[in-house]
């Protein structure tokens, strides 16, 4: 392991600078599962002028489109994110009216939203707008720019819009903002106006009310004038450290003297563009063997120095784990950025609060690392599958941690089957389905993405095997990364992986809020023979591990195919193979052998990693 230490003085990009787009292979718009896949593209070259004193900003964006659907399009959408914090919003609006706010979002008891001022507020307002060199004409309305095209974008068809913008940077509020409890001045993200995403389902202009985000694949090119006092890191790789001058005092810098510095920035095939700076961040690099250089800005604070330090080398090491157990991480860098409200994941880096205990440090940084694959790399709609990326991402931090934190957990995800229990007993779940921003109360919404999302992975381990779950996530990155996967690819990656239909799988524990609930309903002893009948409660069909423990100490494995799975997982340990059980028939009867010995125990799935949801049962 190599470590390369620099201060704030001795800042270099210079082991990520001068990076061009080349160094990744552009996104295929096809799919090596689905030939009819496509998806659009865009490159964003950008140019912003940064007022550190009254926290405001110019911006010149030009946007060069590309149509590659199927479809004539006669209308785009623009995300203009920080005009959600503003009084009399819908963001506003939502946090006023939930039952459980955002803690983050209130002061006793009310928005912090409301209370902002107009120095305070966050916006994006457009100042003109052209398509192919002729205005157009738009409407902002809320968090969304309605667009009617000069002329349709027909399909195969490439077009430039040029955008000039004010915009202005609220109080920290929601992971976007100035001068977050901790200090950091500048947390940049969703700052620009960013082209709204149209793929199969047409346009997904959704509103930013609460939720995460969904953006076009494409490049880059970013430049920030900001105060020569403020240094900058985020997405992408820097092109002029040399013209900058940090990490050195060069005869050319000490002759200009100017008072804004130009931070150049290119990144490839990225769907998102996320930057923060401060003057007083410390700038620590680490590299991964074989692999991308880590970059560390935190806060010039003695408090916290120590575990920021601590963090780089298991950092190195969460890095390796997800690009082995996962896919390889395809960029040169990655950047851990103290900043934001919280933790939260972007392009090529993430946003973390630092000052915290060395444990609670590393597992933030290991659940935010790991968004780069589900759901930065592997790129779904945040706003309708939830799960698909906090669940995912949920699963395999804690398997990091795991391992790189020597946990010794028999099952990681045992703190998320919990909070599925909890919110199943609390009669508010909905169907993981719902929209991220429809859930009836944040909790629901938590649990169902982050603990039921996570569940999902973990159980499906026990449904195919646990070989076979290792090998469905490499497919799943293989064949979609780069891409917007849906909640159908994961479940084709599975059903490849291993040769069973899964359908039912998704169809359940998706889309509606049937449980698992399996019992032992009489055991019956005939001489040399027990007869044990099990019965289906819930409506969620499963197939069954049954463990018989027997009173001399020995222990024998069964295994009860599920008749719609056509096939069954794989023997991981010996095991006693029974016939299929078809779901529609609530009872199921075999029979045990008891010349070995009487029968101490009958247990239902002695792992535990079926949510089954009473417990109390499944023993006898």
């Amino acid at each position: 392991m190599k470590q390369i230490l620099y201060s704030i003085f001795g800042l270099l990009f210079l082991l990520t600078s001068c990076k061009s787009t080349e160094s990744i292979t552009e996104t295929n718009s096809s799919s090596s599962t689905d030939p009819t896949y496509w998806q659009q593209h865009v490159d964003y070259t950008m140019d912003i002028d940064m007022d550190v004193k009254t926290y405001q900003y110019k911006g010149v964006q030009k946007l060069v489109y590309t149509n590659n659907s199927p479809d004539v399009l006669t209308s785009v959408y623009y995300h203009l994110f920080l005009n959600a914090f503003q009084p009399g919003s819908e963001m506003d609006a939502r946090l006023q009216n939930i039952e459980d706010p955002d803690g983050r979002m209130v002061e006793n008891g009310k928005s912090r939203i409301a209370a902002l001022k107009p120095d305070e507020i966050g916006y994006i307002n457009v100042k003109s707008l052209k398509q192919d060199g002729k205005s157009i004409s738009y409407e902002t309305v809320g968090t969304i720019l309605e667009v009617k095209l000069e002329k349709p974008i027909q399909p195969g068809d490439q077009v430039i819009f040029e955008m000039d913008f004010d915009a202005q940077v609220p109080l920290q509020i929601r992971r976007s903002g100035r001068n977050n409890k901790e200090g950091v001045a500048l947390s940049m993200t969703q700052w620009y106006p960013k082209l709204a995403e149209y793929d199969f389902e047409g346009w997904h202009a959704d509103p930013y009310i609460g939720r995460e985000f969904h953006g076009v694949w494409g490049n880059f090119d970013v430049t920030i004038h900001i105060d020569k006092n403020y240094t900058v890191g985020g997405t992408g790789y820097l092109q002029n450290p040399n013209e900058i001058g940090h990490g050195y005092e060069t005869e050319t810098v000490k002759e200009t003297k100017k008072d804004k510095l130009s931070w150049h920035f290119i990144a490839p095939n990225v769907h998102d563009f996320t930057w923060a700076a401060d003057p007083e961040y410390v700038h620590d690099i680490m590299e991964v063997p074989n692999g991308p250089v880590l970059h560390f800005f935190y806060k010039n604070n003695p408090k916290i120095a120590e575990n920021w330090k601590k963090l780089q080398p298991k950092a190195v090491e969460l890095m390796q784990y997800f690009s082995t157990e996962i896919g390889q991480y395809p960029y040169d860098q990655y950047s851990i950025i103290q900043g934001g409200d919280g933790g939260m994941e972007y392009a090529m880096c993430t946003l973390i609060t630092g000052e915290r205990k060395f444990g609670s440090l590393v597992g933030v940084t290991a659940h935010e690392m790991a968004h780069t694959w589900f759901q930065f790399l592997l790129a779904s709609n945040e706003s309708k599958h939830e799960w698909m990326d906090e669940g995912f991402t949920s699963y395999i931090s804690d398997q990091a941690m795991n391992v790189i934190m020597d946990e010794n957990k028999a099952n990681p995800s045992e703190g998320a089957y919990r909070g599925y229990y909890y919110l199943v007993k609390s009669g508010k779940e909905q169907p993981q389905s719902t929209h991220s921003d429809r859930y009836d109360c944040n909790m629901a919404y938590s649990i169902a993405a982050y603990n039921k999302g996570e569940v999902f992975l973990s159980q499906l381990g026990y449904v195919i095997g646990q070989d076979n779950l290792k090998k469905t996530l490499k497919k799943y990155f293989t064949d979609f990364s780069f891409k917007h996967p849906r909640p159908i690819d994961i479940i084709r990656s599975a059903e490849k992986t291993s040769g069973l239909e899964l359908d039912w799988y998704l169809t359940d524990w998706t889309q509606t809020t049937n449980t698992i609930d399996y019992g032992i309903s009489s055991v019956e002893d005939s001489g040399s023979a027990t007869k044990v009948t099990l019965e289906r409660i819930g409506l969620m069909p499963m197939p069954l591990d049954i463990e018989v423990t027997f009173t001399n100490g020995t222990k024998k494995q069964y295994y009860i195919p599920l008749t719609m799975m056509r096939g069954e997982k794989p023997a991981e340990t010996p095991r006693t193979q029974l016939k299929d059980w078809a779901w529609a028939y609530p009872t199921y009867t075999f029979t045990i052998d008891t010349t070995q010995g009487n029968i101490k125990q009958i247990q239902i799935d002695p792992k535990g990693l079926m949510a089954d949801v009473n417990k109390e049962n499944n023993t006898h």
